[in-house]
């Protein structure tokens, strides 16, 4: 079985939490915040942006643009939608990070690992062969290969040529 450790998160479990939910804020805030954001794209009916803290480079989470804990509260059409944007991640993240392989999930509650379960939101995780090794586990940190602003402007870059 692999671990997939990331004891870098502690910042976020033990941070204060900011009021009202974090995709909302986001998908309320003017287009020229989306760097500060790190708002990779809007689509009509979803959202895609990096993890400020992320188990790898171009760790990107989906969320629908109407506020819903509930899976089985969504229209087909909204689900499509946000599907979609999940399917163009992958493919904007397999052309621009070039990774060898993907975790893809959503945490249903917060008793399944959802930190924000009151808005679902699918994660998806660049892999590579190797990616993880003796630093997390030995040192308690966690390698990250790429700063976020970089990985922000490859993402946008590759959703706004295709």
């Amino acid at each position: 079985m692999d671990h997939l450790h990331a004891p870098w998160r502690m910042e976020y479990i033990s941070a204060e939490a900011q009021p009202g939910c974090l995709f909302c804020r986001v998908r309320e805030a003017r287009p020229e915040d989306d760097r500060a954001n790190l708002l990779i794209w809007r689509e009509p009916e979803a959202i895609a942006l990096l993890n400020r803290f992320p188990y790898n480079s171009g760790h990107l989470m989906v969320a629908p643009r109407r506020h819903t804990g509930d899976l089985t509260a969504m229209g087909d059409a909204e689900l499509l939608a946000v599907l979609a944007l999940v399917q163009r991640c992958l493919r904007v993240l397999a052309d621009s990070v070039h990774p060898d392989g993907f975790n893809l999930g959503v945490n249903l509650g917060k008793v399944a690992g959802a930190g924000i379960a009151d808005h679902l939101h699918f994660h998806a995780v660049p892999r590579w062969d190797g990616d993880t090794n003796f630093m997390p586990v030995l040192a308690d940190v966690k390698v990250v290969n790429e700063h976020l602003e970089r990985t922000w402007e490859k993402l946008v870059a590759g959703f706004s040529s295709g």
